[in-house]
């Protein structure tokens, strides 16, 4: 009972006609709910902004979706409004199996600060408490899938890494942004910091 099967983010709003959608983010539900049989333990991440977020272009009248802007905590790529908390596209894409789920960790609720890691926001230092509880669970060894591998999916990994879990990356059951060249970069540095490629 020691190994986790962590689902990044697989919502509407990040699938084909969301308001962020990572292509073929919806080819990926059917091998995650029959992979969900192998894992004891199945964790769901839920990005949850609320409205007006900061990462948010929509809130920097001076910006487009997609440019940066430095944050108090560092660099911040500015995003299309997307998982606003409630909204239809913040729901889980409507296949994915949530009945496995032990548990459902929200992030990116603090209006003043991103999150994508599903451990630490993105200044890298505030938890989430997720690892808290996995250690709780007795859990050592991490599976991610999800979206979107060179971002979300990548931070949840490297942060299991640092924080001494067993990090695996199923990278099939994974779909990217790939912007200006993300996806190479995160896989990169995945590597580098000990996280299995699968």
């Amino acid at each position: 009972m020691t190994h986790a099967l962590i689902v990044i983010d697989v919502q509407n709003d990040f699938c084909p006609d969301g308001a962020l959608a990572v292509p073929g983010g919806d080819e990926i539900v059917p091998g995650i709910n029959a992979l969900m049989r192998d894992f004891d333990h199945v964790i769901l991440t839920q990005d949850w902004h609320p409205a007006g977020h900061s990462s948010f272009a929509s809130s920097h009248p001076d910006k487009a979706s997609f440019d940066m802007t430095d944050m108090p905590y560092g660099p911040q790529v500015l995003w299309p409004d997307h998982c606003v908390q409630g909204s239809q596209g913040a729901a889980f894409h409507p296949d994915l199996d949530t009945d496995r789920a032990a548990l459902i960790q929200r992030k990116g609720m603090n209006p003043a600060i991103d999150s994508y890691s599903a451990f630490f926001e993105n200044d890298r230092t505030t938890p989430t408490g997720l690892a808290g509880a996995l250690k709780n669970l007795g859990i050592t060894d991490l599976t991610f899938v999800g979206l979107a591998t060179d971002f979300c999916v990548a931070y949840s990994a490297l942060d299991a890494a640092r924080l001494g879990f067993k990090a695996t990356l199923h990278q099939t059951l994974c779909r990217a942004i790939d912007l200006d060249g993300s996806l190479n970069a995160a896989l990169a540095e995945m590597r580098a910091a000990g996280v299995a490629l699968a």
